[in-house]
């Protein structure tokens, strides 16, 4: 398993003031040596003013995208592409200013990582953006959500030196918290890693960058190991990737203070039709994290969007499920279900039921019919309908699936 480095972080050890140079605006950069080198005064200067443009722009391109993913249907591509059309613009303006701009040399990684991310925001734009066959539409939409993701991959490890990328990754009460202690629960400086804490924390991968079977692994850089925390298992849709789908919910993680374990399926989506398959590796891995882990075994939730959230139910309510907890999102109740005594084991099982009433793809009819008979098995549901949801993820339900998990205590 591989562990995520920062080089952003080495850079700005590495470099004597690298730390406060990227924390502040474009004036600080110009004022605070890098490398102590007077001559460089000048290139300190322009490339402040370059991050200080592009660094924006590539946040801003990214949190569009996420409004946009929202309300993604195929009625609304014209009105999406009208609104996405500025912020690409000026994301290719700010990325043409930085490609001028001279870099100081402490700061190769930390350019490495922000242009990669602007160039991933660009191309995840431009696939919502640009003209293509009417036919192409949702699949030009899904691999702008793989390449949204991996943009956000690549800032996130400069959060510890651009005060804007870790606000972008945190829940508002962070963003305005007014204090930068540590010891202050609301801080953003409490999201961080404590002082002499020894635990692995960060984000790690089992296997190799797009390979099917492994997972992906987020375990919030303020864990110290000193109580359990819950775990939060999610499930991607067909065609997707844990790796992926982790940046779903690592804001709320980081936040919250949960463990995300993401997994990827063995095939292109997961083994609906022999849910053992892909169930057993579930198993297995949510074990592992435990064994490396303090998690609260009271507190195990399994979610997942459309295919997931299909996999969620055959999984969750098997018999030798750890899951305590189950959050399916636009997905349906798979008839094996049925015959497999599923139902008899839903029996005051918690389950947090999301769909949208736009859905095009599962109609929310069988969603209904969903929370008809699971009601009827006397499973402890909520069923949450989401008037302008559609086929996508509903990234606002997150805070109230954590607060219905961590406020149960049956």
């Amino acid at each position: 398993m591989s562990e995520s480095s920062n080089p952003a972080k080495g850079s700005a050890e590495s470099g004597d003031s690298s730390s406060s140079v990227l924390s502040g605006g474009a004036g600080e950069v110009g004022e605070v040596g890098v490398d102590g080198v007077d001559g460089e005064a000048e290139s300190r200067r322009t490339f402040g003013e370059a991050v200080g443009r592009l660094g924006p722009a590539v946040l801003g391109g990214l949190d569009a995208l996420e409004k946009a993913f929202r309300h993604l249907h195929p009625a609304h591509f014209p009105e999406l592409r009208a609104g996405l059309t500025p912020v690409r613009n000026a994301l290719d303006e700010a990325r043409d200013a930085f490609a001028e701009a001279p870099t100081p040399s402490s700061l190769d990684a930390f350019r490495g990582h922000l242009e990669e991310s602007a160039r991933l925001a660009a191309e995840a734009l431009a696939g919502l953006i640009d003209p293509g066959p009417p036919e192409e539409g949702v699949m030009r939409a899904i691999q702008s959500m793989h390449q949204h993701a991996r943009a956000q991959a690549e800032i996130y490890p400069l959060r510890d030196v651009l005060p804007p990328v870790s606000a972008f990754f945190a829940e508002p009460r962070f963003r305005e918290g007014s204090s930068d202690a540590a010891s202050d629960p609301d801080s953003p400086a409490s999201l961080e890693a404590k002082e002499g804490s020894q635990e692995r924390v960060g984000l790690f991968r089992s296997g190799e960058p797009g390979a099917r079977g492994g997972f992906d692994l987020y375990v919030p850089e303020s864990y110290d190991g000193s109580e359990s925390w819950p775990l939060v298992v999610a499930l991607h849709g067909g065609s997707g990737s844990g790796a992926d789908f982790l940046w779903t919910w690592l804001r709320e993680a980081r936040c919250r203070r949960f463990l995300l374990l993401s997994p990827t399926s063995r095939d292109s989506t997961w083994s609906l039709q022999a849910p053992e398959i892909d169930g057993q590796v579930l198993r297995r891995t949510v074990e592992w994290v435990g064994s490396k882990w303090r998690v609260d075994a009271e507190h195990v939730l399994l979610t997942g969007l459309s295919d997931g959230a299909t996999m969620t139910l055959l999984v969750g309510l098997a018999a030798d499920s750890p899951f305590t907890h189950l959050a399916p999102i636009s997905g349906v109740l798979h008839p094996m279900n049925f015959a497999s005594g599923n139902l008899d084991r839903a029996r005051k099982m918690p389950i947090y039921l999301v769909h949208g009433a736009l859905d095009w793809l599962f109609p929310v009819t069988l969603a209904q019919e969903a929370s008809r008979v699971l009601e009827d098995a006397d499973a402890a549901l909520v069923y949450r309908e989401i008037e302008d949801l559609s086929h996508t993820y509903p990234r606002e339900e997150n805070a109230r699936i954590i607060e219905w998990l961590v406020s149960d205590s049956s």
